[in-house]
């Protein structure tokens, strides 16, 4: 009798449940936002309190660094579609960013923080985009946005210990540039080892490479009406969504101290983390375009109330509110650009989008450094209005054609 010839494993796309590499790629972002989150939680309070610096330099600063965040996310993209190298493009962004960190620790000026802001940023548009094609392809398509909801939720679990831990240090040794000194040194441990662990622990699953006629023109071409149409109203949306550093001072102008607004970013992270997973798994049943809608007015309806709110109660909740927002926007926006794009072209689709809308980030963040001396308010109203803009935009030029991909029966 002739043994029992085992059967060939399914496609990554046809495996049930969630592959194991979103668990690993999901670990190496909780190391790199730990790092991250632990600094960027503080920098806008010792860049403006402790270095001297203004609010309007402060955002020029954060404008460079969300574009540079983009900057690089399509050559990025196109260039691992054209290589199938995506790995290696992905550890050298990760690699770029710990060692801006370094800078950070050896200048400690205006200059030096502009510097490690725009260089670390780099690493992020590097590694962006071939990695998260690395997560479309270990997703399997019944679980995409339960995939990318779960990556994100350990990206920013660690966005919630990051916080916690530049509250300890500071409440422990005080508010001074020695203390932010050691805390940014300390920041550079996770930094390194999320390196180590995509370079060691990640097997990418295997490529294509690119036709070496494909362009980036040629691409567009390809990518058809329902990506283009996310773009533009994405693009649009992006003019409104400032840095975060904004609602740090928001949060300042109410009371809160320097160390009670570390654990205000670590709240809204919280809220990110509980709810991504969540979000993912509604996503994969109402469809990805309801959750886009969504996320449009969320972000509307926390603008407006970020408007009126004067008490630290009701700016905590609005916090809580940027969380929820974020678990739909950054969590499954991604999710939705894989599902408009196919292998071969996705990490091009991914850095395209990134690009677009990271491009749209420096007047964002400019225009609100010079509304806020006006009055936050200003600022505020002005997110309200691109956030409104951008849903008219996606709703005029999109059908409802993304019903969900499986019944529940199905999962």
């Amino acid at each position: 009798m002739e043994p029992t010839k085992a059967a060939p494993a399914p496609p990554l796309a046809d495996r049930p449940g969630v592959h194991r590499g979103v668990i690993v790629l999901g670990i190496v972002s909780l190391l790199t936002d730990l790092s991250s989150e632990a600094i960027f939680a503080v920098l806008p309070i010792y860049f403006i309190s402790v270095l001297g610096g203004s609010a309007i330099l402060l955002g020029l600063m954060e404008g460079l660094a969300d574009f540079s965040a983009s900057s690089l996310d399509l050559a990025s993209g196109y260039w691992s579609d054209r290589t199938g190298r995506r790995k290696e493009i992905a550890v050298s962004g990760y690699a770029v960013s710990a060692l801006a960190k370094s800078c950070l620790v050896f200048l400690g000026s205006v200059g030096g923080v502009v510097v490690f802001r725009v260089i670390e940023r780099l690493g992020k548009s590097v590694r962006g985009a071939p990695r998260d094609a690395i997560l479309a392809t270990m997703a399997p398509e019944r679980r995409r946005g339960l995939s990318f909801g779960l990556h994100k939720a350990f990206d920013k679990a660690g966005a919630v210990a990051g916080p916690f831990v530049a509250y300890l240090i500071l409440t422990g040794w005080g508010a001074s540039s020695a203390t932010f000194h050691a805390l940014f040194l300390a920041a550079l441990i996770p930094a390194i080892l999320a390196v180590v662990v995509l370079s060691i622990f990640v097997s990418a699953p295997p490529s294509t490479p690119g036709s070496k006629h494909q362009t980036v023109k040629s691409t567009w071409k390809s990518l058809g009406r329902p990506y283009r149409t996310f773009l533009y109203s994405s693009g649009i949306f992006s003019l409104g969504y400032f840095s975060f550093a904004f609602l740090m001072l928001k949060a300042k102008s109410v009371g809160f101290a320097v160390q009670d607004q570390a654990l205000l970013y670590g709240l809204f992270n919280l809220v990110f983390t509980l709810t991504s997973v969540p979000v993912g798994w509604l996503a994969d049943h109402v469809g990805q375009r309801t959750i886009v809608i969504a996320s449009y007015l969320t972000y509307a309806a926390m603008s407006a109330g970020f408007m009126i709110a004067e008490t630290q109660l009701a700016v905590g909740v609005l916090f809580g509110v940027y969380g929820v927002f974020l678990a739909m926007n950054e969590g499954q926006a991604k999710a939705y650009l894989t599902d408009l794009t196919e292998d071969s072209t996705r990490a091009t689709g991914i850095g395209l989008y990134g690009f677009v809308t990271g491009l749209a980030y420096l007047p964002a963040s400019l225009i609100a450094g010079v509304l806020w001396p006006l009055g936050p308010t200003w600022a505020f109203a002005f997110a309200v209005g691109t956030s409104i803009i951008a849903l008219v935009v996606f709703l005029s030029m999109t059908e409802r054609s993304d019903s969900p991909r499986h019944h529940i029966s199905a999962i």
